[in-house]
């Protein structure tokens, strides 16, 4: 069963993959995780927090539709999940877990997955750092936010 939505908190991953592993006798061999978090460090420039905001329930949708999208042959499950938030340096941000036939087949999806998540769904982050706070887009590129105030 596939599963994509946004959270607030972390998951138990032991739960998931111990329900993911009952799969085996169908032929599941393989679950590929990937869990992404706040790095403290970007360009040389210490990093506070960043934070993601979302448009609900769109968002959620958004994530379900990429992975039941991507469910394929040799593939038995996909789910991710994106926290939402102010989260600090080492918080967990997004994980993508994918049950899948065999090793190759689980890390390439996942990355096809991930690639997907990073441009598809409307989830804004914006970084706090040392040098001023930074919109981050999908690519890695940043765009320093500029005054607040508005006209």
């Amino acid at each position: 069963m596939v599963e994509g939505r946004v959270i607030e908190n972390d998951i138990d991953l032991n739960k998931i993959v111990d329900h993911l592993a009952r799969h085996a006798h169908e032929g599941m061999g393989a679950i590929v995780i990937f869990i992404g978090f706040v790095k403290g460090d970007i360009d040389g420039k210490k990093v506070s927090r960043l934070d993601y905001s979302v448009y609900e329930p769109y968002t959620s949708k958004k994530l379900e539709e990429i992975a039941s999208e991507e469910m394929e042959e040799g593939i038995y499950d996909i789910k991710i999940f994106h926290k939402y938030g102010n989260l600090d340096v080492g918080d967990k941000t997004l994980y993508i877990i994918v049950g899948a036939k065999g090793r190759k087949k689980g890390f390439e999806k996942a990355i096809k997955v991930l690639e997907r998540v990073k441009f598809e769904p409307p989830i804004f982050k914006l970084e706090h750092r040392e040098d001023g706070e930074y919109w981050v887009f999908g690519d890695g590129t940043r765009l320093k936010r500029e005054s607040r105030d508005v006209r």
